[in-house]
């Protein structure tokens, strides 16, 4: 990890004015663990406590994302977590494909200096941007999660994991194990 290109790449993040978001967000959320990491995992915004804290993952979906991370044996220095979109969209609702568009540049920065070898994508919105990324058909995350798949890069032989994101576990917690028997599958690629 080239460190000055990362500090320069989060000034972009904190100065970022491409899309309205940046006006009603608390803070700017970039990635937190590891930029050294063989393991991305890519959520699509920012919550409340996220917002409120400047990291992603923080709130009760993050306790549980942490401790599934804990049954496969990773800590977060072993993995990175960020989001498609660097700011919060009001009252929580789902990225507009504006917010998308302006915003993914940051992600592809992302994952072009951390240069995971698995990316796994946690909901459906992530999966939608990183499915048409890497040219692989997109279904629906009812049929592939836990499936990964091989992507080509420039950088190299990667694989996209799809996953539900672990906030679905705390509105339905019959999801819990699903989710628990999903990230077996980082596990096995590790």
């Amino acid at each position: 990890m080239d460190k000055e290109k990362w500090k320069q790449h989060l000034s972009e993040i904190y100065s970022c004015k491409k899309c309205a978001l940046h006006e009603t967000k608390t803070n700017y959320v970039v990635g937190k663990g590891n930029p050294s990491a063989k393991i991305m995992l890519v959520g699509e915004a920012p919550g409340k406590w996220e917002d409120i804290k400047g990291e992603p993952f923080v709130g009760r979906a993050g306790k549980f994302l942490d401790s599934l991370l804990q049954e496969i044996g990773l800590t977060l220095n072993e993995v990175f977590i960020t989001n498609i979109l660097k700011c919060r969209p009001p009252n929580n609702r789902d990225p507009s494909e504006e917010e998308v568009v302006k915003c993914t540049p940051h992600l592809d920065k992302e994952i072009s200096l951390i240069n995971p070898v698995i990316i796994a994508a946690l909901g459906r919105h992530s999966m939608k941007f990183l499915f048409k990324k890497y040219n692989i058909p997109y279904e629906p995350i009812s049929k592939i999660h836990g499936k990964h798949f091989p992507i080509h890069s420039l950088l190299g032989r990667k694989y996209l994991v799809a996953l539900y994101h672990p906030a679905v576990a705390l509105y339905n917690p019959g999801m819990k194990e699903v989710l628990k028997k999903d990230f077996q599958a980082i596990k096995k690629l590790v």
